[in-house]
This record gives structure tokens, sequence and C-alpha cells, in this order.
């Protein structure tokens, strides 16, 4: 169809020629050839004549018939193919005939004859001077404009050719219409084209392209020739091979036939036999020119039904576009102005000059329309096919075919198609072994900063195709081939939409983005005067090599998280982007190339069995101790970074999704970055809302906190300059915490006027201290002692939470380490119960319930006051007892009760005193001593209102007093078993014992239950059976008298021998128990001494009575010694008298 189409035009310009100038396609008689075109005497630049071609064509070829001119179709030596080949109505139009014959198909062969006659034929059209004569005529303005051409000499074929050469420039209509003709008989061999055979002649025999020596074959259409000198021209720059070198002047040749040959794809005589098929079958409607076949069959050119000879042609012709983009007719054309007007200019003296590159014309233009500069739209349009083009086929890249060998063999064999081979070099690009050589490396980043698929994510064809399905449900809110479709799909990357084969091309892509900020058009656009201003970039043409890869933009983020006093930050725009890309490269170290180039050896090394996706810089966090300095300073930067923005861990932030919607979404939404979301999400551990996957994210960025206070921001920002001052050179969050804790105790403790440690400090030190508390591993020192306690007593399917709380149960059962650790732990929580994770979790409602205005320290003295409150919540009053009965283990776990009896405990109880440890328990037997004293009121008067709150408490609960059920845990289990067991406690218990008395054996229990007798003599209160039994009679009987001291017992006992006072029935039968069994106790344990004789009687409820008798007693001895004395008197003197 495009061949009628030509023979048309053909046949219009032969019109003109014939009705112009009196048989230009035949000569007259008259003037000389008016005999078929004789052969040329053969000059240094003339082609060859056939050697087996004998003259008869020349001599012997028939006169013209008619005097409208000479037809080929007449002459004897063509008459045959003619006819074979040829359609009728082409038989009168020797142009016609010429272009048929010269574009029959392969297997379609000509005679030898033939042959000669029409190249014969063709040099004669553009050498005879009448031809010339109608070039000058029609062209007369262009050849004077044209200096080259109005100098060449006449009747050498010159001035044809050096017309076709400029006719770009040719904007006269019927001059541009006759050399497009002439240019199909030009090109249809290299030897007609002007100064083609001098150029590369020596190439051409070199290279074993052709022969130009006489007696050759002479073929009439010569374009292989051209296509095996642009092939080799190609090959020259993959290999480099220096062995057969084509002179410049013939590359410049080359190229510019190329370039000359880029609108109508006829013209290149190879490509278009090759394709002629394939040009029917995909580019039917295609009209010829400008470029457009050509652009139609690079489109279609990884198609199956695709020739290889013709994909094979296509190529290279793509490969001459790469070296020189003016051998692409619509990219020249589109973008002239452009070029100019963004200055990219030509150093036209090189045959293959830098400035002709088309990656160089790319990168040009894309910076200027980064930059925000008019660039045209048809221009951009062409850009972004030749991106394509580069992204779709590596071979166009001679840097890559050159370097890249031995990695495409080893490695991308077969996968030649669609991109593929591409990727493939950038996945083992990006490998962690990192097999790529150095010259491959630098290679894929330059094509990749050529094709800048970041503007257009279709550009990589590749990666279109594997993401298709993912970009219409996860980003079809984007506009197709906008910039954010490669961000929406970093942000989608690792979650349910994503595929595994475009999450592969997609980290693939984004490893080589990272390593140019340049390749991301937003951050670009955004931060380019941030770039020049803070981190001193140059302009968009720089090479890569000025700069290492990512330094710029890490240069950006480490601004991009100054404060105003630190000065000198980015734009609010900029640091978003910054931001931005900062929460999407976090997935991946190796989407960070500073972190990849010094920790390679170490994710080699710590993280090689890592099996979670993404989880490499966990990994690194981890083992941050271990890593090599060089890499352990980057991995400590970036997680200070995190703790500022924990939007930076996407993992984490996706897992913690649902928590973030219901409890911190107006933190999340603040966009203010001051460590408040991750605050948000440990204060919500246990909601409800809380997955397990957020959970373990949460504490592993707690754990990673605790290897270096700069971590924790908030912590950071709020004691550093306390840090420096008063814990220099620490640098363990722990340790710190300490050390500030330590700091702040002991001015407290002092009365210090002003404390050291600041204010604000303070407020976040407890953040931080409450943060700590939640979770052992938060607390090496404690964490590490006890690990193997916690494998060997807690079981598998307890919670972090819960392990301190097992620890706490299994005290007993503890290593000395970790029993030393847990009873430091409990005096710190005991003096400050907000520390108490537990407690503050299991109680919180309580405590707002009962304690709303309590201090932080008196909360658990609060709750033990509200604890048999009907309101109380059972779990709650349950972890209370659990707090008391480690409280009565040890004086030191009770701050309340040290507090009052600090006077009291080295006066009465040092003997106990100097038995103990610091860091263990004395089971209760400060506590035990400080109730025997309080019994024969010793006590002080503080000292003595918290004995008597024990002594109550611990008569309802036999648990709370750990003396007792230490020496007689078996006399409970096999005498008031039933009664141990129950649920709610009220001195079942102890009633049980002090009725077994007589049956107990063991003289230690014996002995506490006896105290226990003891005591309550002391204070009605102490014995919770009695007084409940009693509480009438006391309200009744006794009500003026002041509880304590045995002040109310002595008022019942005083009752109960009183016939006037009738007594409930219950509590004069309690009564009576109570007297026998102080009386079978003084039986059972009669008095050692004189001390314990007189706390016998202090103690007892007769003791006005038997004080009274005692002083009657002994006013009666007075009386009778008095008596005697005077008796002896007298006889003593009788005596003397004697």
């Amino acid at each position: 169809m495009a061949a009628h189409g030509c023979s048309a035009l053909l046949l219009l310009l032969s019109s003109v020629c014939l009705s112009g100038f009196s048989s230009v396609l035949g000569l007259k008689a008259a003037s000389g050839p008016a005999q078929p075109p004789n052969p040329p005497v053969l000059r240094a630049a003339d082609p060859p004549a056939a050697k087996d071609a004998p003259a008869a064509p020349a001599t012997g070829a028939s006169q013209p018939r008619r005097a409208s001119g000479w037809r080929l179709s007449e002459e004897e030596a063509c008459r045959e193919d003619v006819i074979r080949l040829c359609p009728r109505h082409t038989l009168t139009n020797n142009l016609a005939l010429l272009e048929c014959l010269q574009d029959r198909r392969e297997e379609s062969e000509i005679s030898p004859d033939c042959n000669h006659l029409l190249w014969n034929y063709k040099l004669n059209l553009t050498t005879d001077l009448k031809f010339e004569s109608i070039a000058m005529e029609v062209c007369k303005s262009t050849i004077t404009e044209v200096k080259e051409c109005n100098e060449q000499e006449p009747g050498r074929g010159y001035l044809l050719s050096c017309l076709v050469d400029h006719r770009g420039n040719i904007s006269e209509y019927h001059c541009n219409q006759y050399i497009t003709k002439m240019t199909s008989i030009i090109f249809s061999d290299y030897r007609l084209i002007c100064g083609f055979m001098d150029k590369c002649k020596d190439d051409i025999n070199n290279l074993h392209c052709g022969s130009i020596s006489v007696g050759h074959k002479d073929l009439h259409s010569q374009g292989e020739v051209i296509a095996c000198l642009e092939k080799a021209l190609v090959k020259e720059a993959e290999l480099q091979d220096r062995v057969r070198p084509i002179k410049d002047e013939c590359k410049k040749a080359i190229l510019r036939v190329a370039e000359l040959s880029s609108d109508d794809f006829h013209l290149d005589r190879h490509l278009y036999l090759a394709c002629r098929d394939d040009r029917e079958r995909f580019c039917q409607n295609t009209q010829a020119g400008e470029g457009k076949v050509y652009k139609c069959l690079f489109n279609h050119k990884f198609e199956e039904a695709m020739s290889e000879k013709c994909r094979d042609a296509l190529t290279t012709r793509q490969k001459l576009i790469s070296q020189d983009y003016r051998v692409s007719y619509s990219l020249a054309k589109a973008c002239k102005l452009d070029l100019r007007k963004q200055r990219c200019s030509l150093d036209t003296s090189l045959p293959r000059a830098r400035e002709a590159r088309l990656s160089y014309l790319l990168l040009c233009l894309e910076a200027a329309v980064h930059r925000g500069r008019s660039v045209s739209g048809e221009c951009q349009g062409e850009m972004l096919d030749y991106r394509r083009m580069l992204m779709e086929d590596f071979s166009l890249s001679p840097e890559i075919v050159l370097y890249c060998r031995a990695e495409i063999e080893s490695h991308c064999s077969g996968l030649h198609r669609k991109g593929r081979t591409l990727h493939c070099l950038m996945r083992i690009g990006r490998n962690e072994r990192n097999t790529v050589d150095g010259a491959c490396q630098s290679a894929l980043q330059t094509l990749i900063q050529s094709a800048d698929p970041g503007t257009d994510y279709r550009i990589d064809r590749a990666l279109n195709e594997a993401c298709e399905s993912v970009i219409q449900t996860a980003c079809k809110h984007i506009r197709n081939g906008d910039p954010m479709i490669l961000s929406c799909l970093m942000e989608h990357l690792y979650t349910e939409k994503m595929v595994e084969d475009c999450e592969q091309r997609l980290l693939e892509l984004q490893y080589f983005i990272s390593r140019d900020w340049k390749l991301d058009p937003v951050l670009y656009r955004k931060c380019q005067p941030d770039a020049a201003r803070l981190c001193h970039t140059h302009s968009w043409n720089e090479t890569s090599e000025l700069m290492p890869p990512g330094a710029i933009f890490s240069c950006l983020y480490r601004h991009a998280y100054r404060t105003e006093e630190q000065g000198r930050r980015l734009s609010r725009d900029c640091k978003m982007e910054v931001q931005r890309i900062l929460h999407q490269r976090a997935l991946d170290v190796k989407l960070d190339p500073d972190l990849q180039k010094r920790c390679m050896a170490d994710l080699g090394k710590w993280c090689s069995e890592k099996p979670d996706t993404g989880q490499e810089l966990e990994c690194l966090q981890d083992h941050l101790e271990d890593l090599m300095s060089s890499c352990r300073d980057v991995v400590g930067n970036l997680t200070e970074l995190e703790s500022e923005d924990i939007q930076i861990d996407a993992l984490l932030i996706r897992a913690c999704d649902q928590v973030i919607q219901a409890h911190c979404h107006d933190v999340a939404d603040s966009q203010v970055e001051t460590g408040e979301l991750m605050e948000c999400l440990v204060h919500n551990k246990q909601q409800k809302e809380m997955n397990d996957k957020c959970v373990v994210g949460v504490t592993h960025f707690q754990l990673i906190q605790m290897k270096d206070f700069r971590f924790s921001y908030k912590f950071k920002m709020a004691c550093k300059e306390d840090v420096l001052h008063l814990c220099p050179n620490i640098k363990k969050k722990v340790d710190v915490v300490i050390c500030l804790s330590t700091t702040v105790r002991n001015d407290t403790l002092q009365d210090a006027r002003e404390q050291r440690v600041s204010l604000k400090c303070r407020k976040q030190l407890r953040v931080e201290e409450l943060e700590m508390s939640e979770d052992i591993r938060l607390e090496p020192e404690l964490y590490d002692p006890c690990k193997s306690d916690i494998s060997r007593l807690c079981p598998n399917g307890l919670g972090i939470a819960q392990m301190v709380e097992c620890l706490k149960e299994q005290k007993k059962q503890l290593s000395p380490r970790c029993h030393q650790r847990i009873f430091r732990l409990q005096e710190v929580e005991m003096n400050d119960p907000e520390l108490d994770y537990q407690l503050m979790r299991v109680c919180k409602q309580m405590i707002k319930r009962f304690c709303p205005e309590a201090d932080a320290r008196n909360i658990l003295h609060c709750l033990k006051q509200n604890k048999n409150s009907e309101l109380m919540d059972p779990k709650c009053k349950q972890m209370i007892t659990k707090r008391q009965i480690t409280q009565n283990t040890d004086y030191r776990l009770n701050p309340v009760l040290r507090k009052a009896c600090r006077a009291d405990i080295p006066k009465f109880c040092q003997s106990i005193l100097n038995k103990a440890t610091e860091d263990r328990e004395l089971e209760g037997q400060v506590i035990t001593c400080l109730k025997l004293k309080y019994g024969i009121q010793r006590l002080s008067t503080d000292c003595e209102d918290q004995i008597r709150v024990i002594l109550q408490e611990s008569a309802l609960d036999y648990r709370l007093d750990p003396q007792l059920q230490m020496h007689c845990s078996e006399e409970i289990s096999t005498l008031c078993a039933e009664e141990a067991t129950a649920q709610e406690q009220t001195g079942q218990v102890e009633e049980c014992l002090k009725a077994n008395l007589l049956k107990i054996k063991q003289e230690p229990c014996k002995k506490e239950v006896l105290n226990m007798l003891t005591e309550s003599k002391a204070d009605i209160f102490v014995d919770p059976v009695l007084h409940t039994a009693c509480a009438l009679d006391l309200k009744h009987h006794c009500a003026a008298i002041t509880p304590g001291r045995g002040r109310q017992m002595s008022c019942l006992m005083e009752a109960l021998q009183d016939k006037r006072v009738r007594l409930q029935p219950e509590c004069k039968k309690r009564l009576q128990d109570r007297i026998d069994m102080w009386s079978y106790a003084a039986q059972v344990a009669p008095a050692e001494g004189f001390s314990d004789l007189a706390v016998q009687v202090m103690t007892s409820p007769s003791k006005n009575y038997i004080l009274f008798m005692m002083a009657l007693i002994v006013c009666v001895l007075f009386l009778v010694g008095l008596l005697c004395g005077r008796i002896t008197k007298r006889v003593t003197r009788e005596l003397k008298d004697r």
C-alpha cells in the first residue's frame, strides 16, 4: 500500500520533469545521451561495473520508439523481470519501476544484466546535468542558501546528494518534493551518497561489509553494506573493540545517513526490506513519513508475531538513536526548540559528541521539567517513548552490554524482552552479596537516570505489568502516570494488597532511585532550593560521581528533624516529602545507601537468617552493641530519628492502625514529630484493639530505647542537660534513669533546698520509670539474672506483663541473684506504688473511685483502707492482699511503718537487724518483734498505730502473718484445711488454730498461736471473732473507753464479772473461751523470767485486779514487817536490860 502511494507521487514527479524539460527520463538523440544510459568511466569514487555484465545492455539496447522518451520497461535486460515483478500501471513510469525492482522481496531475484542496467540508470540520474539543472531550477533559492551545495562541481552527482543531506532545511515546497523522491534513489546504494564512499571505503573493506573492487557482483541495492557498518558501529561501542576501530569521519557519515533516513523508513533499505511484512501486520494504517512507521514498529518490537529479522533491524536503529538522538526524526523535530531553550548545546565538531547522546538529551530536558521549566508537551511525549524504550531493552545502552556481559550470561540469559533482563540485573545489583561489578552497577544507575521511571511508572514495562492489579485496587484514586503511583505502591509494600512479583520489581527499581534523589521528581521539585541552601548541591547535569549515593537525601533528612533552636531547617513542603520517603524506605535497609554500605558485613553476620521481610533494621537494632562502629553510628542515628517520628517504622504503624485510630488519632493526625505517638501506643498496650503484632513492635522499640537514652526523643529533649551534668559518660537509658532517679531520691530524702534534676526532666523521668515497670525486659539488670527462673517457673503462655508477678509469687524458689533483684524491685515499688504495673493495671478503676486525689506514693495505702468496701473490685482486692503479704514479710517493704517506727525498730529489734542483709527478706521477724512490744505497750504512738493496723489486718487473714504461715503451714493444712481454702478470709484460720491449740505439737507453731492470744489481750480489734461477737456490748458498755492498750478488753472482762450487766450470749461465750485459752496459755507457757511475768501481767485483761492484789500483798507484808520489827526491838531491849 505504501509502495503504491509512493508510485503515485513518482508519477507526478515524472510528469513534471517530462513536461518541463523535454524528456528528462529519456534523453534525446540530438543531445547525445538519447540511447540508454552507458556505463560511466570509473573514477576513484565511482562504483564498479559488473565483470560479467555484457555491454549489450549499453550498446544493444533498443532505441526509444516514441519522442516521449526512453522507457525502462522496454529494455530487453529488464523486460522479463518488470513483467514478472511490477504492476502494469507502473510500466510507463521509470521511477515507479525503479522503486518496484528495488523493493522486491528477497526470494524474487532479478537478472545480473537488469541489476547492472538499474545501477547505471540511477548513477546517471544523480550525475546527469539535466537532472542537476532541474534541481538548480526547482531549488534555486535553497542552493544559494546552502553554501556546501552551491560549491559542488557539476556532473559528479554531489549536488543532489548535498541537497538530500540538507533536506531538513529546505523550505521550498517543490524543491522538497523533488529532493524527497531523489532521496529514495540515492539511499538505495551507499555509493550514490555524497562523500560516503570516500569516507568509509577503508572501513567497508576492513570490516568485510562489501567490496568496491572491479569485477565483484554489483547489486543495485547495497543497503546491507550500510547495515553492516551500523552494526559494527554499535558493536564497537558495546565491546570497545579497538582491533578494527571505525574512523571518526566514517562514524559521522554512518550516523548522518541514519539521521537522513529517519523520517521515512523506506530510506533505511535494510530495515525496510526486513520489516515489510511486519509493517503490513502491525502498522498498516500508519502513514509513512516523519518517522511514524519507525515508532509504530518500535512499539510492537516485542510482540510474538514480530519477525526476528525485523526485531534485530529495529534494535540496531534504536542503538543508533541512543548514540545520536538526531537519528530519531520525531524526537529531534519535537525537541529542537526545547534543546536550544534549555541550552542543551550540541558539539557538532565531534561525530559522537556527548551532547548528542540520547541519555544526555533526556537528562538535560528531564532536569528542566523537574525544575518547573517549560518543555513542550510534544517533546515530553517523545521523551516518554524513548525512556520507555531504554527500560524495555537493555541492549540499547552500550555501557550495559559492555560492563554487564558476565552478569547477563550468568544470571539473566533468556530474559531479553520487556525489561526483564534489566530488572534481573537490578535484582542481583541489590543483592546482599552484591555480585555485580562496579562498572555494571554504575551503568545501571546511569540508565535509570536517563530513563527516569520515577516520573511515570509506565516507563518501566516490567513494573507496570507486575503491579497492574495492585495499582487498580490500591492506587486507583491516583491519576494514571502520576509520579505518586510509585509512592502509593511503596505504602502498600508488605501488605495484603501487594503481590510478590510487584513487590520484587518495585524494590529493584527503588534501590536505584534511592541512590539519586533527583529520580524522585516530587522530592526534587520541592527540595531543590533547600538542597542548594543546606547541602551545597550543584545543577542537575552534574555527574553522580561528585557525591556518594544518597548523600544529598541524608543531608536533607538530618535537617528535617532539627529544632528551631538548632536553626537551618527545611521548608515545610520539603520536610513532608523527606518524611514520606523516610517512612517508605525504612521498610528495606537496601533503600538507604549509607546504611547498606556501612552495614553490609553486619547484615551478613547477624541478619543473614532473618526470616521476615522488612525486619533487617530491627535485626541491626537488636545487635547494636555488636555492630562495627561505622554501622552502629548510622543505625543509632536512624533509630534516634525513629524515636522522634515513629511513623518511619511503617510496619509498626500498619500493625497498630486500629489502636492508633481508637486511642491515638489526635496525636497521629497532628503531624508533629515529638515522640507522642509512641508514648500513646505504650500507654495503650493493654487495650482490646491492641493486637499481638503491635504489642511486639511497640515492645521491641522500647527494648531498643534501653540501649541509649538518645533513642527516647522526649526523654532526650527533657533531660539532655541533666544527663550531661549529673550522669556524664553514661549511655544506656536504664543506667541514666537509675542515675537521675537516685539523684532525685537523695535530694528528696535530704530535704535539699533545690532539686538538682530539672522539673521537666523529673516529669519525663517519671514517665520512663512507669514504662520500664511494665515489662521485665525493659530492665536488663532484673531480666538477665532471672531468665532461667522465668523459663523454669513461669509457664510459656504467660504474658510479659505477668512474668514479674510470677517471679514475686515464686520468690522462695528463685535463684539467689534473681531473688535479690526481685526484693530490690519490690522495695522500689512499695515506696512508689505507681511503678507497680500490675497493681496499677488491675486496680485502675478502683484508684479512680477511691483514691482520685491521693498522692502517687500513697496509692497502696489508700487502697488498703478501702479494701473491705462493698464496692471494691474482687480482682483489685486480691491484688491488694498480695501486696499486703509482701509488705509484712519485711518492714523495709512498708514505707509507712518504716517511717513511723524508725526509732522503735533499732531500740527493740537490734538483734534481728544485726543478722539482716540488704537484699533478703526478714520474713516478718521485725514486725513480730514490734507486735510483742505492742502487747506490753512500750511502742511510740505512731509506731503503735501502725502495728495495730497490721495486727488487725493479719487477724483477718493468716497469710498476712509470715511467721505464722511459715511455722504453722503443716498444722493449717491438716487441722484447718477447710478454713484455709475459704475464698474470703475473715479470721477463720486463726480461730481454728486457737481452738486446736492443744493439738499443736510443734513448738514454733504453738508459740505463734500463743503470741496471737497474747496480742488479742492488748486490743480486742486484734481478735476479729471476739470483736464481731461483742460489737453491741462494746457500744453499750464500753463506748467511753478509748481503744488500745487492752482497755476495751478489760471493760468487757469487768462487765462479764459484774452480775448486774447482761452481755450478749455470743459475746459472753466468746469471752469465756478466751479466758480459758489465756489460762491454758499461762499453763503451757509459764513465765520464764521476771520480764515474761511482767508481760503476762501487763497484757492480762485483769491487769488492774492483779496489780491491786499485788499492791495489797505488798502493803500487808509491809505492815507485818513493821509489826515484827517493833516486837523484836522490844525483846532485844529487855535482853539488854537484863
